[in-house]
C-alpha cells in the first residue's frame, strides 16, 4: 500500500476509534464463501444509498483474526449513527450498515462470535460449484503467494495433512491465526453443509439468506431483488452487476480429478436443497 494511503487509512481509523460510540453497527454481514462471487454482490449493495458500507474496507475480518482489538474498535470501521438517520428520513427506511468477510464462514470461532455481539443481524452466504470454488480459491492463492504448491492436484492432496488440528488449535487459543486454514482449505470450505448447519443453530435459519452464485452469474438482478426482500430494503435505481476478483487458471482441471472431486462433494450439495428451495446450479 502507498504511504500516502496508508498515513490516510492510519488518521481515518484513528478518528473512527474517537468517534465509535456514535457509529452504527452491522445490520448485515455477507460471510461467504470466499470465491463465490461475495465482492461482486458487496459492490452492486454498495451502489444503494440505504447500505453503509465500512469506512476503509470491504471486509474489516474482526470476527475472524482481530476479535482481540474490541467491539469499539470493529464500530469505528462503520458510519456515524447521524448519517444513517439522514438517510432514513431522505428515503424513509432504515439505513442498513454491513461488510464482506468471507472467513467468517469458515472459521470455527466467528459464528458464535457473531451471534453474540450481533444480536438480530442477517447472514448472506453464496455458495458455489465446490469444485470450482476450490479450483479458483488455489489460483487466488498463489497469485498472492499464500500457495507454494503450483499444482491444484498435489494442493488438495496435502490438505488434509497441512489442515490437522487446526480448527481446534484456533479454537484452544481464541487469538491466534493458521496461516493453511484460511489459505489451504480448498475442500473443506466448500463442504457447505456443515458450516450452514453450524450458523443455523446460533443464529437460527430466518435471519440466514443462501444463494446459488451459479444464478447470482447468471441472473444477477432476481438474486439482487431476493436480497433486498430479505434486508427489507426498497430497490432505489439499478445496480451496475460485474464479476470481480477472477483469476486466470495455469491449465485445466483434469478430467478425472474432477470427477473424484464431483464425487467427494456429492452428500454435501444434496444437503443443500432445503437451503437453496432447489438442487444447487451445478447439479441440475
Amino acid at each position: 500500500m502507498p504511504t500516502l494511503k496508508r498515513s490516510a487509512h492510519a488518521a481515518s481509523r484513528a478518528a473512527g476509534r474517537l468517534t465509535s460510540g456514535s457509529r452504527v453497527l452491522p445490520a448485515f454481514l455477507i460471510i461467504g464463501a470466499q470465491r463465490s462471487g461475495t465482492t461482486s454482490l458487496y459492490r452492486a449493495l454498495t451502489q444503494h444509498p440505504l447500505a453503509l458500507k465500512p469506512v476503509l474496507h470491504k471486509g474489516v475480518h474482526y470476527f475472524d483474526m482481530a476479535y482481540d482489538r474490541g467491539l469499539p474498535w470493529y464500530r469505528a470501521h462503520f458510519p456515524l449513527r447521524a448519517a444513517a438517520s439522514r438517510l432514513a428520513r431522505r428515503y424513509g427506511y432504515r439505513a442498513q450498515a454491513f461488510e464482506s468477510s468471507p472467513y467468517y464462514l469458515f472459521h470455527p470461532l466467528a459464528p458464535a462470535r457473531i451471534a453474540e455481539d450481533l444480536p438480530g443481524v442477517k447472514l448472506i452466504v453464496l455458495v458455489r460449484d465446490p469444485v470450482e470454488r476450490a479450483f479458483s480459491a488455489h489460483a487466488h492463492e498463489l497469485a498472492r503467494g499464500f500457495e507454494t504448491e503450483a499444482s491444484f492436484a498435489r494442493a488438495v492432496e496435502l490438505e488434509e495433512q497441512r489442515l490437522a488440528g487446526a480448527a481446534d488449535a484456533l479454537t484452544a487459543a481464541p487469538h491466534s491465526a493458521s496461516h493453511a486454514h484460511r489459505h489451504h482449505a480448498y475442500l473443506a470450505r466448500g463442504r457447505y453443509a456443515e458450516q450452514l448447519d453450524r450458523l443455523e443453530r446460533l443464529v437460527g435459519r430466518d435471519r440466514m439468506l443462501v444463494l446459488d452464485s451459479g444464478c447470482f452469474f447468471t441472473r444477477p438482478e432476481v438474486v439482487y431483488d431476493r436480497v433486498l426482500a430479505f434486508l427489507g430494503l426498497p430497490h432505489l435505481g439499478d445496480p451496475v452487476f460485474e464479476r470481480h476478483n477472477a483469476r486466470p487458471r495455469p491449465a485445466p482441471m483434469p478430467s478425472s480429478l474432477r470427477r473424484e472431486l464431483s464425487e467427494h462433494f456429492a452428500e454435501s450439495d444434496a444437503r443443500l436443497a432445503r437451503w437453496l428451495g432447489a438442487d444447487p446450479s451445478w447439479r441440475r
